[in-house]
């Protein structure tokens, strides 16, 4: 709390409880909310992790000075150790308070003993959380907490040690800040990177079991202010890390460190996570009152996987499947209540073998109502997608084969009892609507009539359908673009999707976190993408018609760069990797446009044909002549859709001479270019528009040298002073010998030209 402002220290909620298996625990808040009466209503999830048993009910009480009402749920046990060995268990309750009028902020305290026998000699443990109840001026909602949790019990071989990496996804989007709790001394060789929330060693570490207590505490990135219901406000500037926190919850955990493994390599005997299994700090959506599910697959070829750790919520559900070659399926069920709308649940897991674990990888998952205005349907939202299904009998009558969504190229599949339809957030002429304190995205169900039609005899089809989400939550939480999730219908294919991935090698299985976004690449890097298909049909083609680069999400930029046009490969650094046929996976250098451009997006437009046609665009590949494409409706064959990926953000060498010496490479490689809208000779490199010129970088050099003062201007010793002056002296000369072997090359041109007019 700020000296000199007006704050209610306000201890809410305090408990003690005993316990001999004590082994961490982690807090969550559901979004807090101001009634119309003016109280406010607080509801927490309390994760407790153990050994054998999980089933301990914390004492909670609320004063009544405090809450006007004060509601605890049951605990229920909702993770054990499948294989009898009484290795975890995890537990989980909720409670919601009803805080009176004019509160500034709400604490929670929970003490116990004790710690599980560890080599650090802690016994006593202290929960705690507070949150700031003042509305936010950027959101005019009261401030989301940091979301965090960890698995029960952490097990990593004493030689092995990789960073691990501490869920801190907050939903406002603000600045998380991990540290290590002021009350609990760090243990031995071990360090913790703050923004990043990164655990890792510094050293040898002891076997044996290790406590860590954290602190995560969010900040605002953005200068704003916070009003109270009293009339009081106060003003935090953006990613000010010595302000109050806007909220700060303790997480607790235990690892154990085990003995020395033969071998650290991933896959042997630690198990390593498959390209199916979602990455670490990904955002997935449930729909309330349906089933959500997650799958996980990891794989240990010279240890057997025999079990899944899980942090969940509870009533989730795990299925355990042991497959062939040492790979192992898990599947997550879950259902969401009511209670549980705009709820945001952490969960994290790990692929257990005897004698160790994976990585943790923690999700969070967003719940959220679906809506239909007209028709009996079932409407599910998911991550950057709605699917919906509409009763035939509530609609008799209804014709598909006339049915569309706002997007005329998106159509609709029906079986005997329902009509189906998927879109995704950004296809199919979805909206986006703002509701107050709703985001909606919206689509329609619409009938339609051909031209040649004089009279009709259908019934007229409009039905409304949407998602919404709270916007208490950032709307970049669930609606990213680089999850790139693309979903269509088309009568004739069914519904089919596009991903459209970043990956961090030409092995094109380790994808970009969604975290790493934009991904930041210097000039001449390497860009991995890779677009898989998918479709209900058993057999299909995918076909990549044309990838371009513009500076910006809109694919009709006039300025734009063509890496593939009508299936022929334009820009010479492109290289497609061999794969099947529902697959394209590509690299290309990186780059960048000339002027006030610091990002790029890539913007792929793809079709699907069935495969065997001779005549239909997936078999025709390089056309050099686009007017010689069949018609579509000779074959079986999608639309043409785009999908886009990125942004890409440059980044410059810290070194100036390194990064000229790389401009020169690229002038020396650069391809033959079309950039609209410069005018320009198609066989002459053109990389100016792509990198940073000379004159730029000299430009930036002058500005920065600009700023100094006469002092250290004078302090400069005499071997940097000859430095500048050769460096200067030489770029003189390279611009002096540019120009000289351009004009000699327009001179050329010019002779051949006139040759060539002499000649006809």
């Amino acid at each position: 709390m700020e000296a000199g402002a007006f704050y209610l220290l306000l201890l809410a909620l305090t408990g003690i409880s005993s316990t001999l298996s004590f082994y961490g625990d982690s807090i969550t808040f559901q979004p807090a909310h101001k009634q119309k009466d003016g109280t406010y209503k607080v509801t927490f999830h309390h994760r407790q992790n153990g050994r054998s048993s999980c089933q301990d009910k914390p004492l909670h009480t609320c004063e009544s000075e405090v809450c006007t009402s004060f509601v605890e749920s049951s605990v229920l046990q909702t993770d054990q150790d499948d294989t009898g060995q009484g290795r975890w268990c995890q537990s989980e309750m909720h409670a919601t308070a009803t805080v009176r009028k004019n509160q500034t902020s709400f604490s929670l305290k929970q003490s116990g003993c004790c710690w599980g026998s560890n080599v650090d000699g802690k016994t006593n443990w202290t929960s705690e959380a507070e949150l700031d109840l003042g509305s936010r001026s950027d959101s005019h909602a009261l401030n989301s907490c940091p979301l965090t949790t960890t698995v029960s019990s952490l097990r990593v071989p004493q030689n092995c040690f990789s960073p691990i990496h501490i869920l801190a996804h907050d939903p406002d989007g603000d600045r998380v800040r991990c540290r290590f709790s002021s009350d609990a001394a760090a243990p031995a060789n071990f360090t913790l990177d703050e923004s990043k929330c990164v655990l890792s060693t510094k050293g040898e570490v002891d076997v044996g079991v290790h406590v860590f207590e954290l602190m995560l505490e969010d900040f605002s990135r953005k200068n704003i202010t916070l009003t109270y219901a009293d009339g009081t406000s106060v003003f935090r500037e953006g990613s000010d890390m010595n302000s109050p926190p806007l909220c700060k919850v303790k997480l607790q955990f235990s690892m154990e460190i085990l003995p020395p493994l033969s071998s650290c390599e991933h896959g042997l005997v630690q198990p390593v996570f498959l390209s199916k299994t979602p990455s670490h700090g990904d955002v997935l959506h449930a729909t309330m009152g349906q089933k959500f599910k997650l799958y996980a697959q990891a794989k240990a070829t010279e240890a057997s996987i025999n079990d899944f750790q899980v942090s969940g919520p509870q009533n989730m559900t795990k299925e355990f499947k042991a497959g062939e070659q040492g790979t192992a399926e898990l599947i997550l069920s879950w259902t969401p209540q009511h209670s549980d709308l705009y709820r945001i649940v952490p969960v994290c897991f790990t692929a257990e073998t005897n004698q160790s674990q994976s990585d943790m990888r923690c999700v969070v998952v967003l719940v959220t109502q679906a809506a239909l205005i007209q028709g009996t349907a079932t409407v599910t939202c998911s991550p950057n997608k709605m699917t919906v299904a509409l009763d035939k009998s509530s609609m008799p009558g209804i014709d598909v084969n006339f049915l569309q969504l706002i997007d005329s190229s998106c159509s609709l599949t029906s079986n005997g009892t329902h009509i189906m339809g998927v879109m995704s957030f950004s296809t199919c002429g979805t909206k986006l609507l703002d509701k107050g304190d709703f985001l909606v995205f919206a689509n329609e169900i619409l009938s339609y009539e051909l031209p040649s039609e004089v009279i009709i005899r259908r019934k007229a089809v409009k039905i409304e359908i949407s998602c919404q989400f709270p916007k208490t939550v950032s709307i970049s939480s669930y609606y990213n673009l680089q999850k790139s999730d693309y979903i269509f219908t088309e009568s004739n294919f069914g519904s089919f999707g596009y991903t459209f991935e970043i990956y961090n090698d030409n092995n094109f299985t380790s994808k970009v976190e969604a975290s790493k976004y934009p991904v930041e690449v210097m000039l001449l890097d390497t860009m991995y993408m890779g677009i898989q298909a998918e479709s209900e049909l058993p057999s299909v083609t995918l076909f990549v018609e044309s990838c371009k680069a513009t500076p910006n999400t809109n694919p009709e930029n006039v300025l734009s760069y063509d890496l593939v046009k009508n299936g022929c490969l334009k820009d010479q650094t492109v290289v497609v990797y061999p794969s099947n046929q529902k697959t394209y996976n590509f690299e290309v250098q990186a780059f960048k446009f000339s002027g006030n451009y610091e990002q790029v997006y890539i913007t792929c437009s793809v079709i699907l044909c069935e495969p065997g046609t001779p005549y239909s665009r997936c078999a025709q590949g390089c056309l050099s002549d686009p007017s010689r494409r069949r018609r579509r409706s000779l074959v079986k064959e999608t639309f043409s859709h785009s999908i886009t990926q990125g942004p890409f953000r440059f980044i410059e060498h810290a070194d100036p001479i390194a990064a000229m010496d790389q401009n020169l490479a690229v002038v020396k490689k650069s391809p033959a270019m079309d950039v609209k809208p410069s005018v320009m000779t198609k066989s002459r490199p053109t990389a100016e528009v792509i990198v940073p010129s000379v004159l730029e970088l000299l430009e930036d050099t002058e500005s920065r040298s600009g700023r100094w003062g006469i002092e250290e201007i004078l302090s400069a010793n005499t071997s940097t002073f000859v430095f500048a002056s050769a460096f200067f002296v030489s770029m003189v000369m390279l611009v002096a010998v540019v120009v000289y072997f351009t004009r000699k090359r327009n001179e050329e041109d010019c002779k051949v030209l006139l040759n060539s007019s002499y000649d006809n």
